[in-house]
């Protein structure tokens, strides 16, 4: 377990003898605080961490990682204007000074991941990171004590986090990867020294920010090139960008996707609608053939991704199908049944051109009257136009009526008409109450709609609004 000794060498390169305390993990938010935590206080535009250190320490936080001076306040070990001690005089809870309290906790994940034996497994992509991470972890879980991180702890603060969470009982770490800007996945790489990395797919999701579908790519990227050479890189042959990557890394490399010519490859795949997906998988002279309850066709890569995992890891066929088989690894999209009989589809997360299209082929399987409410996708930057017009042409073809959302909507309904879908069946709404009181009013049993948009819209407010309804 993870000791004030541990964080004083990890900061300041001496270990004090008698600094034994174990902690129990780290936490930023004094609401999240456990005992013998932790709390990192960091600084913020909207809140200030060191507004809550006593608010921490109230719920058992033993140690509060600072910047500021709150000595007058607090006892304080100031790490910053005192050399580092031969002995540790005062007793928790109390303040660690230093320069910067979010570098020093990077500095002490870094350490303590450098400690363990763990082999971390790094995943990144545009679109599909977090279900991947859950599918991999429930994989590899068959055969290992295995850490996954929780929710969106995916960028330079939740991966640290993450890290200190590890135990020396830890056998493999599933970290999820964020990309905001280049150069951000090497940092993390850096940090959790990753022994695999898998990628899921280079959409245009982030584009307004990394500028291009290029520059989307060279920051993915950056996770096999940090791979050992004794390392593995699972990249995606669907997709040429993330192909491409192999010339970027010195580790070895696995294909998967449904091309023969990737090294795991799956064929003859059947949705089911809200049960599954059907497909066989082959793998040199195997084949398999599978069922799993992942929703929507494009959910066989997620599939692909965490069987490679398991193959590279060693697992046998038995285990790696067990865990593909849990049942509670569908993260976004959840199916909720209104009081009038019909089926909202909430796939209200978040929204890119490639998630909703994945998520309209989902709608073309099902029965009943097919909804399209589709919301504005934000962050796209030059992809912006074209990613709503691929949107609006699909949603053409497998709905009976579209809802648009937003001033961005309009491009999937201008797409929509354009593409054949009758001007009628087309209705654009500016707010999200429009778009209840629209569906309050239309929606009939056994009628399925899909509601999705970029997380900003709060179109998950329709779902929660019709759902409640009587």
């Amino acid at each position: 377990m993870l000791t004030l000794a541990d964080v004083l060498e990890a900061l300041t390169g001496t270990r004090p003898e008698n600094a034994s305390l174990i902690l129990s993990e780290a936490a930023i938010d004094s609401r999240q605080v456990i005992p013998a935590a932790l709390f990192v206080a960091l600084p913020g535009e909207r809140s200030d961490g060191h507004d809550y250190i006593g608010a921490a320490f109230e719920r058992g936080a033993a140690i509060a990682l600072v910047q500021k001076d709150v000595s007058a306040r607090y006892p304080t070990l100031d790490l910053v204007n005192a050399p580092p001690p031969n002995t540790i005089q005062l007793q928790p809870p109390f303040c660690l000074r230093v320069p910067n309290s979010l570098k020093a906790l990077q500095d002490i994940a870094a350490f303590w991941r450098r400690k363990l034996k763990v082999r971390v497994i790094g995943i990144t992509g545009s679109v599909g990171k977090s279900t991947t991470k859950e599918l991999v972890s429930e994989v590899l879980s068959q055969h290992y004590r295995t850490l996954k991180n929780t929710g969106n702890l995916n960028n330079e603060i939740g991966l640290p986090l993450t890290l200190l969470r590890l135990t020396p009982g830890h056998e493999r770490a599933v970290l999820e990867m964020g990309f905001y800007v280049p150069g951000e996945i090497d940092f993390l790489c850096k940090l959790a020294l990753p022994t695999v990395g898998v990628i899921t797919n280079v959409g245009s999701v982030h584009a307004e920010r990394a500028g291009s579908q290029a520059a989307i790519a060279a920051g993915k990227s950056e996770l096999v090139q940090a791979l050992p050479r004794q390392g593995w890189a699972i990249l995606n042959y669907d997709d040429p960008w993330v192909r491409g990557m192999a010339e970027k890394t010195q580790a070895n490399v696995l294909y998967y996707g449904t091309d023969p010519a990737a090294h795991l490859w799956a064929d003859n795949i059947s949705g089911m609608g809200l049960s599954g997906i059907r497909f066989q998988l082959h793998y040199q002279r195997e084949v398999l053939h599978l069922r799993v309850p992942l929703i929507g066709q494009h959910s066989v890569h997620t599939v692909l991704r965490a069987a490679a995992v398991g193959l590279v890891e060693g697992l046998s066929w038995p285990e790696i199908i067990r865990g593909l088989q849990q049942g509670h690894t569908q993260l976004r999209l959840v199916a909720v049944h209104t009081p009038s009989g019909a089926l909202l589809l909430d796939d209200t997360y978040n929204a890119s051109p490639e998630s909703t299209l994945a998520a309209l082929n989902l709608l073309a399987e099902l029965g009943g009257r097919r909804i399209a409410v589709l919301g504005d996708m934000l962050e796209l930057g030059p992809y912006e136009r074209h990613g709503h017009e691929l949107v609006g042409v699909r949603a053409a073809e497998v709905a009976q009526l579209l809802i648009t959302v937003g001033p961005r909507g309009a491009l999937i309904a201008e797409a929509a008409r354009s593409a054949g879908l009758p001007a009628r069946a087309i209705h654009r709404v500016e707010t999200v109450a429009e778009a209840t009181e629209l569906l309050r009013g239309i929606l009939h049993e056994g009628d399925v709609a899909l509601v999705k948009g970029s997380h900003g819209l709060r179109m998950d407010r329709i779902v929660s609004a019709l759902e409640a309804a009587e």
